[in-house]
């Protein structure tokens, strides 16, 4: 087999399965803990664990084991790769690329570790160009610039019912500064310099969740790019709809789920839009 470059990313990406296939993506599951239940996040039942915060009981997150990313790597190795390229959610957010990081240092071909300063599709959108120019065959340097310049562009906007949940993780960032707005209040958030940031604040879920496509097409203005909505245990049907009428320069809308590590840290009814330059 020729040698080629692999691509990693972990899954607060939020890239749907057939997307990470398409592109020969390996994805390392983050860690969940509800109650006395550790595991891959993806091994939990998003509608359950959203009744479960509900609740009010405890629910957090942990690193992938560094073991889970050192298998990974050793399996691209043996499927022929020269050299990997692992891209990760913001170390201010997660100790995941840190996890990645020491277990690079134990694989035999070379491991280049991005931290993307981001998360969910910012994230996910940045494999995916590292992985087309990897595909092509191109050099290393420029599987990296692909990566990195996809992160620099995009925009992750993001809607949470309330801001609980991120204080409760100490995911709350910048956006500190919004707590203690009125219940009616809903918060707009960015990830901003590796961390959450504050954008708006809007008066009810509808009026915010237009401000939010506002902002989105402001982002996009006129040029080519791709959008991306998840949720969690939100309803996305009427801002995908307002996303291809004001966004002209769309192309398909990728909608799913966030990963469940990230909707324990925005809480029940979040929704975000990735904004990314396509070209």
């Amino acid at each position: 087999m020729s040698a080629h470059i692999a691509v990693v990313t972990d899954s607060t990406s939020c890239l749907p399965e057939q997307l990470a296939a398409q592109w020969r993506i390996s994805v390392v599951q983050v860690q969940l803990h509800v109650g006395d239940q550790t595991d891959d996040e993806h091994r939990f039942d998003r509608s359950e664990l959203i009744q479960t915060m509900k609740s009010g009981a405890a629910v957090t997150t942990s690193p992938p084991d560094p073991g889970a990313f050192f298998w990974t790597y050793q399996d691209a190795a043996s499927a022929g790769a020269s050299a990997i390229v692992s891209l990760h959610i913001s170390g201010r957010l997660s100790q995941t690329v840190e996890a990645a990081r020491e277990a690079a240092q134990q694989v035999r071909i070379p491991v280049h570790i991005l931290d993307s300063g981001t998360a969910s599709m910012s994230l996910g959108y940045a494999a995916v160009s590292a992985a087309r120019v990897a595909g092509a065959g191109g050099q290393l340097e420029r599987v990296l610039d692909a990566a990195e310049r996809r992160v620099r562009n995009s925009t992750e906007l993001i809607y949470v019912d309330t801001l609980e949940y991120l204080r409760r993780s100490g995911r709350i960032g910048a956006a500190q500064s919004m707590l203690g707005s009125a219940f009616a209040i809903k918060p707009l958030l960015t990830v901003r310099n590796g961390e959450v940031s504050p954008l708006a604040r809007v008066p009810g879920t509808k009026r915010a969740m237009n401000r939010l496509v506002d902002l989105a097409a402001k982002a996009a203005g006129d040029q080519p790019v791709d959008l991306a909505v998840t949720r969690f245990g939100s309803d996305e049907s009427e801002v995908v709809r307002k996303l291809r009428e004001r966004v002209p320069g769309a192309g398909e809308i990728v909608v799913g789920d966030a990963s469940t590590v990230i909707g324990a840290h925005v809480g029940p009814g979040a929704l975000s839009i990735t904004v990314s330059p396509s070209n």
